[in-house]
């Protein structure tokens, strides 16, 4: 079993998060004993803020048993449109990023609808790369994969 991996669990144990710090571990190590974990260039990217060195983030993956997985055109055609749909059908209302529910709030002086949670391409790009190169995603982000990329499953809480 392949299982993709999001930048929010790794950044987890990176920079302990004590409210899901030793659950993202223990994810991550269920998952490799199941079989691979893989991030995409976009997770890479992400990671590499948090390193000194390429040769650190790449020594970090390793001794994880993390390898990279390079994405390819129909995983970027995916999320190119599944991002244009986001953007067509976005509304400016809260989201929860567990479940997708979503609320609304409204500003008190201007009346401008308020959102806490916008999606970014690099988003799009992680659940796409999931769905097409791995058999699940590991993340705490499901509420929007679970709109856009219907068919990927998902370990975490």
């Amino acid at each position: 079993m392949i299982s993709a991996v999001d930048t929010n669990l790794l950044l987890d144990i990176l920079i302990p998060n004590p409210q899901h710090c030793f659950t993202s571990k223990r994810l991550l190590d269920e998952a490799l004993l199941e079989g691979a974990l893989v991030v995409c260039e976009m997770v890479y990217t992400e990671l590499a803020a948090q390193f000194l060195s390429q040769s650190r983030l790449d020594m970090f993956l390793q001794d994880t048993g993390i390898r990279l997985l390079r994405s390819n055109t129909e995983m970027l055609n995916l999320a190119g449109l599944e991002w244009y749909d986001y953007c067509q059908r976005r509304v400016r209302t809260l989201h929860c990023s567990a479940c997708g529910q979503t609320m609304h709030s409204v500003c008190p002086s201007c009346g401008e609808h308020q959102s806490l949670r916008q999606h970014i391409l690099a988003d799009f790009l992680i659940g796409a790369h999931a769905q097409l190169l791995a058999d699940n995603l590991l993340t705490r982000d499901r509420g929007y994969c679970r709109t856009y990329f219907p068919e990927l499953k998902f370990i975490g809480k």
